[in-house]
């Protein structure tokens, strides 16, 4: 079931735009325009993600986070103009999960939304397992054919993600995002050496490899069957 996600801004265009976007990648998306109908929708709908602007008509934004946060620990992204470090702060401490400033990529908001459902998920199912691999969060720990791997703590976020999401394809800014939970632009090319240590760690053939597949152009997937 795609997970709900609800906007709330007060500019048309941006609500349309993002919409748009998040619908191509498969997430059902409510809209609001003001303060009151936002909180008429989030207790309609329980969404599983707001992503909420700042100054909106009726009832500003971190009244609306505010008052979200007194009943629901929904994920809270707030979408703003404001750029001082006073209002990033205030925005946090009003319960935000995370905070995105106007102008912004769709792309980069997709991937900030991917990575705030994943930590608001917490751990996931504590043991993954997709062909000859298992993983177990709880022992932080990795088999390959039943045989124990020692992985760093990024190459293990990164299997466990993938794993979580096998035939997916990710962008390297998307890996970076889900396992880091911030924003690492300009530093995308730093997963390639990330999997390449990964995959001489868990392919039969890194040369050849079997779980860790190169989509050209794009980034990374786990084969949903590999064959060892």
């Amino acid at each position: 079931m795609a997970d709900r996600i609800l906007i709330v801004d007060d500019e048309q265009w941006v609500v349309q735009a993002v919409r748009s976007y998040l619908e191509a990648a498969h997430f059902e998306v409510l809209a609001a325009f003001d303060g009151k109908e936002a909180m008429a929708q989030f207790e309609a709908h329980d969404p599983d993600l707001i992503i909420l602007d700042w100054m909106l008509p009726e009832l500003d934004g971190l009244s609306v986070a505010a008052r979200i946060r007194e009943r629901s620990n929904v994920p809270i992204i707030m979408l703003t103009a404001r750029v001082d470090e006073d209002d990033r702060i205030a925005g946090l401490e009003t319960g935000a999960d995370d905070y995105v400033v106007k102008p912004f990529s769709a792309r980069e908001l997709e991937a900030r939304v991917r990575a705030v459902l994943r930590r608001s998920a917490g751990q996931g199912t504590p043991i993954l397992e997709v062909g000859a691999l298992r993983l177990d969060r709880e022992q932080r720990q990795v088999l390959v054919g039943g045989e124990s791997v020692e992985l760093t703590a990024m190459e293990f976020d990164l299997l466990a993600f993938l794993m979580e999401h096998p035939g997916r394809v990710f962008t390297r800014l998307e890996l970076l995002e889900a396992v880091r939970g911030t924003t690492y632009g300009g530093f995308e090319r730093s997963v390639d050496s990330h999997i390449k240590r990964l995959r001489q760690k868990i392919e039969p053939t890194p040369q050849n490899p079997a779980f860790i597949l190169t989509v050209f152009g794009i980034g990374y997937r786990l084969a949903k069957d590999p064959s060892t």
